[in-house]
């Protein structure tokens, strides 16, 4: 498994503000209420990000060598987790974002409590995304040595 690169983040990032903005403005049109991110949404995402990588740390401890060793079964889950936890942290960030932004581009200026519920939103999901890029961080493996190899002669 290959850690998550930039470009792949950004697209998620990118997506998610496009179905934010759009997905709030359709709703609007169809004469619904503005989406809002409740107070809860913040708080799990950060909580998610907190449990990621103290789940990570005895794979690292174990990597480096100071540690016990792990199943690498549970290693592997836990890298998968961490993977999915920076993708989806980057989507729901967009999320948040394109919410925040159509509610600062209505004509009638929203409520602060919304804007900042969907501010919040996207900030607690770019700490899921950190927490999630520093766990797969910690489930990687060292390059190995080249030094040990004796190279082949022809």
């Amino acid at each position: 498994m290959k850690r998550t690169h930039a470009p792949v983040i950004v697209a998620f990032v990118a997506v998610g503000l496009v179905l934010g903005y759009l997905g709030d403005l359709a709703i609007v049109s169809a004469g619904g209420n503005a989406l809002v991110p409740p107070v809860s949404l913040p708080i799990t995402l950060v909580g998610v990000g907190a449990v990621v990588v103290a789940l990570a740390w005895p794979i690292r401890r174990a990597v480096k060598g100071t540690g016990r060793r792990v199943d690498p079964f549970r290693a592997m889950r836990v890298a998968v987790l961490a993977k999915a936890c920076s993708l989806s942290g980057a989507l729901v960030a967009g999320l948040g974002l394109g919410i925040t932004l159509f509610l600062l581009t209505r004509t009638v200026v929203p409520q602060a409590g919304t804007v900042w519920l969907a501010a919040a939103t996207a900030i607690g999901a770019v700490l899921l995304l950190a927490a999630g890029l520093v766990a797969e961080h910690f489930c990687t493996l060292p390059p190995d040595d080249p030094e040990d190899e004796e190279p082949a002669h022809a």
